[in-house]
């Protein structure tokens, strides 16, 4: 089928996440091979309304499937939250020839897809994110990256706990959702998982549980808090002092967001990225690609936007009957 589509234009928006590299590397040689023309938007919508637009062909991408972050960089964009910013976002891809959009980041990225959608940009999402808050995927881009580097570094921090027969809070990214916090609770074998969707602020029952687990001759205690709690620092204080036991936070921080990618970020996200442009060649706009049930499916932006997202209850039950 001919693709109406002739020259598609690809940015990276809100928070930067391993394999983001690998999605922009797919999108461009897809593209070409394709026949169609790519140009490279930098710093997601700020860069666009800033017309830091440069094309790209297959050397553009060489060498980049290893690395973390984005070769196109990220930023916020308050300024294209506004129907005047969305309004001038679409004038200029038009002034470039843009009439293919692939856009690479989370909620907040897809709502500015479905605006310039809507003003005439066929316009595709893909979930690039460490948090894996996004409701229509099993999938997000980097979440797979970041809780292995959180594993590792949690892995650390056990080793001098026990050395010190200290309490460690560690605290994971995750914005307002637990997935990293309750995935590496399980994997790091934590005493305690801190979930901002399940956490009662019931602190009392965490020491209790603390001292008994001292008592039972544990040399350590690794509580895994999520950064939809946060306030590790103050919560290890209050603990010290109640309990008697040494006690350290730890933030991990944005080093989650960094490093080379795993094979399933670089794979998933290459096939997603590939798939955006082939929706675009098929004339589909205004939808989000995912990965539910084992399989790449698509959506409407809106509808996508509109579904709602909870814990895995099995993951979670599994994670209360681990813990001791």
């Amino acid at each position: 089928m001919a693709s109406s589509v002739k020259t598609i234009g690809v940015l990276t928006s809100g928070g930067d996440a391993p394999g983001m590299n690998a999605c922009i590397r797919a999108v461009v040689r897809t593209a070409i091979n394709n026949g169609l023309k790519v140009k490279g938007i930098m710093r997601g919508y700020a860069g666009l309304l800033q017309e830091e637009i440069v094309d790209m062909n297959g050397l553009s991408v060489a060498d980049i499937i290893a690395r973390g972050g984005t070769i196109l960089y990220t930023a916020r964009c308050p300024e294209f939250m506004t129907e005047e910013g969305q309004k001038r976002g679409a004038e200029i891809c038009k002034k470039h020839g843009i009439d293919g959009l692939v856009v690479i980041g989370g909620d907040g990225s897809y709502r500015g897809a479905g605006k310039l959608s809507a003003l005439g940009i066929n316009t595709i999402g893909l979930p690039g994110t460490i948090d894996l808050d996004i409701a229509c995927t099993d999938y997000t881009i980097g979440f797979d990256t970041a809780i292995n580097t959180a594993m590792e570094a949690i892995d650390k921090v056990r080793d001098t706990s026990t050395s010190h027969e200290r309490c460690s809070i560690i605290e994971v990214m995750g914005r307002h959702a637990g997935y990293i916090a309750l995935w590496c609770g399980i994997a790091n074998g934590a005493e305690d998982i801190l979930l901002p969707e399940k956490y009662d602020g019931d602190e009392q029952q965490l020491i209790n549980r603390i001292i008994d687990s001292r008592k039972r001759g544990k040399k350590h205690h690794i509580i895994i808090n999520a950064e939809g709690i946060g306030h590790s620092a103050s919560m290890a204080r209050r603990i010290e002092a109640a309990t008697g036991i040494e006690t350290r936070a730890t933030i991990l921080g944005y080093m989650q967001r960094g490093g080379s990618p795993t094979c399933k970020d670089r794979v998933y996200a290459s096939i997603m990225g590939s798939k955006a442009v082939q929706l675009l060649m098929e004339g589909k706009t205004n939808r989000v690609i995912g990965y539910k049930g084992g399989a790449y499916v698509d959506f409407d932006i809106q509808e996508a936007l509109a579904m709602t997202k909870d814990l895995p209850q099995d993951e979670y039950e599994i994670s209360k009957q681990l813990i001791r």
